[in-house]
């Protein structure tokens, strides 16, 4: 197992969500992401859990924050939060299980990847331009 191999495979899938403009691995403040940067995506490595039996392999999960930024800019009649919407439906598509298996294994390179099922974070933006949504993702090793 290679955690930069899986972790550059998921970050390879939902850099390439549609409609995103700027996408990194390394986090920035939305507030230093420019509204034409954005939708902008970025990806955090937020823990590693060893699971291990006595006589097997340790299995690892690995959660990673997928923080998504969308900002409506100087319309002001835009909704942030349909930008943000539309780049949650498309990242929950991106990690939707193959039909047959019923698992997201990331090309063959782990288990299964998932939504965390704690939830997302959001916040659409009512005071303003910008929308921020926080996403969880579990990877199992």
């Amino acid at each position: 197992m290679s955690r930069e191999t899986i972790y550059a495979a998921l970050f390879a899938l939902v850099s390439s969500l549609p409609g995103v403009a700027f996408a990194s691995r390394r986090l920035k403040h939305w507030s230093d992401v420019a509204p034409a940067l954005q939708p902008a995506l970025f990806m955090v490595q937020k823990r590693e859990q060893p699971k291990e039996a006595r006589g097997l392999p340790t299995h690892w999960t690995f959660t990673v924050d997928l923080y998504l930024y969308a900002n409506s800019g100087a319309d002001p009649n835009a909704i942030p939060a349909q930008a943000l919407n539309a780049l949650i439906d498309a990242l929950e598509a991106a990690l939707a299980p193959d039909p047959v298996s019923g698992v997201q294994t990331l090309g063959g390179l782990v288990t299964h990847a998932w939504l965390d099922p704690s939830g997302i974070e959001t916040d659409e933006g009512v005071l303003g331009d910008q929308a921020v949504a926080i996403v969880p993702v579990q990877i199992l090793t």
